[in-house]
């Protein structure tokens, strides 16, 4: 995700904001799987409390104090452990660039893809690694709910160049839970530059779990 230039303490705040969010999704990590719910609960009011009152909330300033997230009720049926299926090509990510919210494109690197065993039937998200920035894991969707519930251009189950990572299971599997999906931060303010999900992210369904903005 791109920012606008910033002074060095604008960087410093960044750079805070980044570890919060870090540390709170190890909070949640630390959570049994029985309990998934009790780390979704912290992960909410940890969120709300950053977009309402830290230097760097993508949130508008004027409107931060008033700001009040909206989510799903948790459900336990929008989570996952699924396992990375290599992309059909082999195993070295397959190098693409994902469409920016401010008309760019960013590089990224398709690693494989994951088979989500929704009740509806299952669909494939592919799911990519960021060739630059900070590096890490990135999967972004689009789902029925864009628009009217939820952003337009989609939402995040994973940024983890920003610590936004539910991690992986003992046998290994990715840790996906629909629950903890989340707004990009130009869905805030077009000041914001996010790359977005491609239409090979573009789910056919609605996923009512996670932030929502109506």
């Amino acid at each position: 995700m791109s920012e606008p230039a910033r002074d060095p303490d604008q960087v410093v705040e960044l750079a805070d904001w980044r570890r919060r969010v870090a540390d709170l999704y190890a909070a949640v990590r630390r959570e049994p799987e029985d309990r998934a719910v009790d780390g979704w609960e912290r992960w909410r009011a940890e969120r709300q409390r950053l977009y309402r009152e830290h230097a760097q909330s993508p949130v508008p300033a004027a409107s931060r104090e008033a700001f009040a997230a909206r989510h799903w009720p948790y459900d336990a049926a929008l989570r996952f452990h699924v396992r990375v299926t290599p992309d059909e090509s082999g195993h070295e990510p397959v190098g693409l660039a994902l469409p920016v919210s401010d008309g760019a494109t960013m590089h990224f690197g398709r690693i494989g893809w994951l088979e989500i065993p929704f009740a509806a039937g299952p669909r494939r998200l592919d799911l990519y690694w960021m060739a630059g920035y900070a590096g890490g894991l990135f999967l972004p969707f689009r789902d029925a709910t864009n628009g009217t519930e939820t952003y337009g251009a989609g939402r995040y189950l994973l940024d983890a160049a920003k610590g936004a990572d539910l991690g992986t299971d003992p046998e290994g599997r990715l840790v996906i839970d629909f629950n903890f999906a989340f707004q990009p931060s130009c869905a805030f303010d077009p000041r914001w530059a996010c790359p977005l999900a491609p239409p090979e992210n573009w789910l056919d369904l609605a996923v009512n779990g996670g932030e929502r903005i109506a």
